[in-house]
């Protein structure tokens, strides 16, 4: 038996461990992202990095075996700038998107490419929970949205962009055909009431999420319907009446209480509202309307000053959200700020501490190369963007939505939430752009029935090489060149379907990246 130290620990492990294994075997993590017990270990990634106590020298953990009286670090400042440089050279090659930049545009971070897959299945109650989880009337947006997501879709560089707004109007107007499937998801009730002031879209928004939740909302509106700027500002030529009423049904069936007619002022803020709730969010709009009101709060000079994380007023237990805080010149943006308030809501009254907002690592490329487009149209269709043929005030029939869902070029990685070079490079706080080659290599992919392999996502680690040669697969794969140019691919001219035969759940499920993944389960071929 070995005797060693690491972190000031002592262990004790059978001769021939690794110092990786070694260390998680007292509990001790070290990332590593090309180790894979049972398999030889190729240092390529060098993120499992520890330091010799005694001589102050770096070496791989997963490759190093113990020896008697070692002493060492597995972390200080000093080994995590070292990973921190690791992730940065393997990121300076790497070339693909973590999330598609149409979600990245989204103000609702809405995850469009999911809603577009399931649309493109047939699954349009799936894809409408997909869309109701960010934002609370898709409706409403699916038809005066200005559409960023659009603008920023890689499709419009081979044609025109995926028409993503008539989609999720599609997928909302079936929801509401079917009397709103997502009233099933309500929880139990809370015995909380908030007031919200204010029944456009932002006060809207934020009930939706809190009766979810399983607390009581009671709205406090001076209009005699719900709906704000949304009913009494834009035309029915551009937002029909009834989309509005539609939108406004289901948070009622979901079990909110409008008061309209009813003017708040400071006196009854503070008789009325204030001390009868539980939690109260101002989303009544133009602070101009109501300027003895707002009196109450400190204000900046565009509106009512909050938390920038929270939404929390001057005053505990009142949030504010929407065009009270600034003019919203987007209303997805006013239906974002409602979701977010929602949630600062429940953590107040749950007496939970709002963690800090989550903003993951993100890889991305710039253009498609015009020699990339057959590469990104192999799990797409080449038609061009459809327009409606009824009538496109109405939007798209259930077949068309399809073919258009269809469109989307899967930009999106495989492996977002478990690709360990993102999480790795979020955790080390790395630089995507830091040793960033001055041409970046051209995406190619390659599809199998039931896996794609991506080669420019690949670190080359070897671990698919070692499982399909333990495993004795015909061909498998193989480096290929020397040096900088090594890569690893499909030897003998064969297809990624005759190199993995039996082992491709194994490589997918090892690849600490998103090159190799099982893709979904629309096949477009």
């Amino acid at each position: 038996m070995i005797k060693l130290k690491i972190d000031n620990k002592d262990i004790i492990v059978p001769e021939g461990t690794s110092v990786l294994d070694a260390a998680r075997s007292a509990g001790i993590n070290i990332p590593s992202m090309c180790y894979k017990e049972g398999f030889s270990n190729h240092p390529s990634c060098m993120v499992c990095l520890v330091k010799d106590r005694k001589t102050g020298n770096h070496f791989s953990s997963c490759a190093m075996k113990v020896s008697d009286d070692m002493d060492l670090i597995s972390d200080d400042p000093e080994i995590r700038e070292a990973r921190k440089a690791s992730l940065e050279l393997l990121m300076s090659d790497h070339v693909g998107d973590c999330e598609a930049p149409c979600s990245l545009s989204c103000p609702a971070n809405m995850n469009i490419p999911v809603m577009n897959r399931l649309i493109a299945s047939g699954k349009h109650l799936d894809s409408l929970m997909v869309v109701k989880e960010m934002i609370a009337l898709p409706y409403i947006l699916g038809y005066i949205c200005p559409a960023p997501c659009e603008k920023a879709c890689r499709r419009k560089q081979i044609d025109n962009p995926v028409s993503i707004c008539l989609l999720k109007r599609f997928v909302a107007a079936v929801g509401n055909e079917i009397h709103n499937p997502m009233a099933v998801k309500k929880t139990t009730n809370k015995s909380k009431i908030i007031a919200i002031i204010g029944a456009g879209p932002a006060g809207l928004s934020s009930a939706y999420y809190l009766l979810l939740k399983g607390y009581q909302c009671v709205f406090f509106d001076k209009n005699e319907n719900a709906g704000g700027t949304l009913r009494y500002s834009i035309p029915d030529n551009e937002l029909p009446k009834y989309i509005i009423d539609a939108e406004v049904s289901i948070i009622k069936n979901l079990g909110a209480e409008f008061r309209f007619n009813k003017n708040i002022t400071k006196l009854n803020f503070e008789t009325e509202v204030k001390n009868k709730f539980d939690a109260v969010i101002i989303a009544s709009g133009d602070i101009s309307v109501f300027p003895d009101f707002v009196s109450l709060f400190k204000n900046n000079k565009s509106g009512v000053q909050v938390d920038e994380v929270s939404y929390e007023t001057s005053m505990t237990g009142v949030f504010a959200c929407g065009s009270v805080l600034r003019q919203q010149k987007m209303t997805v943006r006013t239906v974002m700020q409602g979701r977010e308030t929602a949630n600062s809501v429940d953590h107040f009254l749950q007496k939970k501490q709002l963690p800090e907002p989550l903003k993951m690592f993100n890889s991305r490329f710039d253009k498609l190369m015009p020699e990339e487009y057959d590469e990104y149209l192999k799990e797409s269709i080449k038609n061009n963007r459809l327009q409606p043929e009824a009538d496109g005030f109405i939007g798209f029939s259930a077949e068309e939505a399809i073919t258009e869902a269809k469109r989307c070029l899967h930009c999106d990685c495989r492996k977002t939430d478990n690709c360990k070079l993102r999480l790795y490079s979020d955790e080390y706080h790395a630089d995507r752009k830091k040793y960033a080659l001055t041409e970046r290599k051209k995406l190619t992919k390659h599809f199998g029935k039931e896996i794609v392999y991506e080669p420019e996502k690949c670190i080359r680690c070897g671990l698919c090489v070692d499982i399909t040669s333990k495993n004795k697969e015909l061909s498998g794969l193989t480096y290929i060149g020397r040096g900088f140019d090594v890569r690893i691919d499909i030897p003998f001219g064969k297809n990624i379907s005759d190199a993995l035969t039996h082992t491709a759940k194994t490589c997918v499920e090892s690849c600490p990246t998103g090159a190799l993944a099982f893709r979904t389960s629309l096949d477009f071929e």
